[in-house]
């Protein structure tokens, strides 16, 4: 997620996200509304950047209390500015209404990357608490933007104007998103149903905030403490992180399985537990669905049934046709015919690995029935069984510093990127974990920015990976240095010694990277233009994973933590003849959570009861009883934490689909993964184009055709029934 606010307020334009209109400006917002050069000397969060790099954020010094204040400053500068914008006498022109609204709301955008930092990486109830102050103030403000008719009816004068005839396309793709996103967000409503669209959103910015801190909530309140007689099965590399998590926890002498991916996944892999695999399992997928304060299931039917009314006062006859109107896909039907498309080849593979797993159960005599807790552990065995692949074993080539080593890498050969951590110091970081590196051209040694890596869970951080930016890059006042910044939540090894992860968990720090490598290759001029199209999005950092099993970087970086020596080319051999190994529960549950989502709002929510709905849809569907969703909908935070991925988590295999068939394109080249043509090729028109660009025109200026769903197919090794062009 990009935090910058030029991209945030681009958002509300071009999808109403933000958009909540309310009663007229309060005192405080009156009372507020002053420079921010007075309040800079008091207001930590408010104040502008200094130091090197062009100013980075003040992690180090920021106060929390100074937040909302902050806030209702810059939200009333903001304003203020925008009024400069729309009482501008002269007739309306690009750049003096599209170009100027790029260049208001500067503390906004510093003021959201401190937001952003403490919401997922440094929350608290007090954080929480604040939170849930400032969603309906920010929804309220966002929505004066929105429903600012002046400023609509000047972005409308542009967009029907001749001038439009004469810009550059990238210009004309920016007032057309601008006058699109006005009207997607209501311009074109009456006057109550505007009032009424501003209420809905009002609601639902607390709705969800609320959400995402109960699913946070459940994160920590839900910690499995084991004994030393209950670590049965667990590699040393598991027992040391389950004690350290235990020792950050305050409770040291005991081992704690987190309620986290990065905790979960080992302990359901290897623990001969079976009782404890339930326990914690059950732990993991009933986040927000304990019936308790924390209980998400009557905060989604209230999200559904305002989302549903929103849309239908726009005309559109559910949620999903609005969502995706404006994405790749276009329409519910071609997101779901491309789900529908793998959905049968996805189960009839977990139908065999499931066989597969009982066979081995029944052959120990272990006298069950495959159930959801026992998949990880039995589909482990069955890997052994048949590629003689131990996951610990890989286990323990996979350093955390090594891959970033790796990163650093390929990020060179392909982007000719070179990063040089920062002097110890120079610049402020908000946890002692958190490491910063500068990033300058190879070739020419010229600046790029910083990026910041903060890799280890602790409380008050939420789960799962995420890659954010706290500047982004523009030339349009002249050049801007990117702060990027990438997140991960692996569990730290013992004090002196490198973390060692999982190759899921490997993939997945290339891929936030890939997000990174996507801010800092920017060449766009306007800020706006740094954002993207959902389905398109996932794109880039999916493709970049693809060099994790490159010759390059696993003979040279994946080595043994203790002795030092590279990964041996018997053990590599495995790890790529396994390579579609357990694909069948990966793409199912994926599967399952993105079909859900689109059902859910493609169905008139009226009598909805989320829990119900998705038990028998998944019955329906003939979902395998083995295994669940990916994300259930009680904590299915990508879609009812906010507004970014819903209806629009089928974008994963949306982008999959482009990635496969960019991975055939490499691996056609001449010089492989690092043909220098195809490297060019990526930069230009995948990464450094952004928002610039149609991205289904990006991808045929790279391909020199659209992308084939086959090679999707090819790549999990299931059945490709036909070839089309």
């Amino acid at each position: 997620m990009n935090n910058n606010v030029k991209i945030a307020v681009a958002v509300a334009l071009a999808t109403g996200l933000a958009a909540c209109g309310g009663p007229k400006q309060t005192n405080s917002e009156t009372t507020a509304a002053v420079s921010a050069e007075q309040a800079q000397t008091v207001n930590t969060v408010l104040a502008e950047w200094t130091g090197p790099y062009n100013g980075v954020p003040a992690f180090d010094t920021v106060k929390l209390a100074d937040l909302k204040p902050a806030f209702e400053i810059a939200m009333a500068n903001h304003l203020k500015e925008i009024d400069a914008v729309v009482n501008n006498p002269e007739l309306a022109t690009f750049e003096n209404t599209i170009v100027a609204m790029e260049a208001v709301g500067k503390d906004l955008s510093r003021i959201y990357a401190y937001y952003g930092i403490w919401r997922s990486n440094k929350s608290s109830p007090e954080v929480r608490e604040i939170g849930r102050e400032l969603a309906p103030m920010l929804s309220k403000h966002f929505s004066k933007v929105n429903q600012n008719e002046k400023l609509f009816l000047r972005i409308k004068d542009v967009y029907e104007s001749d001038e439009m005839k004469s810009l550059r396309p990238d210009q004309q793709r920016m007032v057309t998103n601008s006058y699109q996103g006005f009207v997607r967000g209501g311009a074109l409503l009456s006057a109550d149903e505007k009032k009424r669209y501003a209420e809905i959103n009002l609601e639902l910015s607390k709705l969800h905030t609320k959400f995402g801190n109960n699913v946070l909530a459940d994160e920590e309140n839900y910690v499995t403490y084991l004994t030393k007689d209950q670590l049965g099965g667990l590699p040393e590399s598991v027992v040391k992180a389950a004690a350290a998590a235990a020792k950050g926890l305050d409770g040291e002498g005991k081992y704690a399985i987190t309620n986290t991916r990065s905790s979960m996944d080992p302990f359901l892999t290897y623990s001969t537990e079976r009782s404890l695999r339930e326990q914690v399992w059950n732990k993991y997928y009933n986040r927000g669905d304990n019936g308790d304060e924390f209980d998400n299931n009557e905060i989604i039917k209230q999200i559904l049934k305002l989302r549903h009314e929103r849309v239908n006062l726009l005309g559109y006859s559910n949620y999903a046709e609005w969502r995706l109107e404006d994405r790749m896909a276009k329409s519910p039907e071609n997101a779901f015919n491309l789900l529908n498309a793998v959905w049968p080849a996805a189960t009839a593979r977990v139908r065999e690995e499931v066989a597969d797993m009982q066979a081995v159960a029944d052959s120990e005599g272990a006298n069950i029935t495959i159930k959801p807790w026992d998949y990880r552990f039995y589909a482990e065995k069955v890997r052994k069984a048949k590629y003689a692949l131990d996951s610990d074993e890989v286990k323990q080539y996979l350093q955390v510093p090594k891959l970033v080593e790796a990163m650093f890498y390929v990020s060179g050969r392909l982007f000719d990127f070179e990063f040089t951590p920062v002097k110890e110091g120079s610049v402020p970081v908000f946890h002692e974990d958190v490491k910063v590196w500068e990033v300058t051209k190879k070739s020419s040694g010229e600046h790029v920015g910083l990026w910041y890596l903060d890799p280890y869970a602790r409380k008050g951080k939420r789960s799962g990976a995420w890659a954010t930016t706290y500047r982004s890059h523009t030339t349009f006042e002249g050049k801007t240095n990117v702060l990027s910044s990438n997140n991960s939540n692996f569990i730290k090894g013992e004090e002196g010694k490198p973390t060692l992860i999982s190759w899921d968990d490997a993939e997945t720090l290339f891929h936030e990277f890939g997000h990174a490598l996507h801010f800092l290759a920017s060449n766009v001029e306007y800020p706006s233009q740094n954002g993207g199209v959902r389905d398109y999005t996932e794109f880039q950092s999916q493709l970049l994973e693809r060099w994790l099993t490159t010759d390059e970087v696993i003979d040279n970086y994946l080595t043994h933590h203790e002795t030092g020596k590279p990964i041996p080319a018997e053990l590599v051999a495995k790890i790529k003849k396994a390579a579609t190994f357990n694909e069948g529960f990966k793409t199912t549950e994926y599967l399952a959570s993105a079909l859900i989502d689109l059902m859910l709002h493609t169905t008139n929510p009226e009598d909805i009861d989320p829990d119900k709905f998705e038990r028998e849809t998944l019955e329906g569907m003939g979902m395998p009883s083995e295994l669940v969703m990916r994300h259930r909908t009680p904590h299915f935070g990508h879609v009812f934490s906010g507004e970014g991925y819903s209806a629009g988590y089928y974008g994963y295999l949306w982008a999959e689909v482009l990635t496969s068939d960019a991975s055939e394109a490499f691996e056609e080249a001449p010089g492989g993964y690092y043909d220098k043509g195809m490297a060019k090729k990526l930069v230009d028109h995948l990464f450094a184009v952004r928002n610039a660009i149609d991205p289904a025109e990006a991808y045929r200026l790279f391909r020199g055709r659209d992308a084939k769903v086959e090679a999707l197919m090819r790549d999990r090794g299931f059945p490709v029934t036909s070839e089309k062009e």
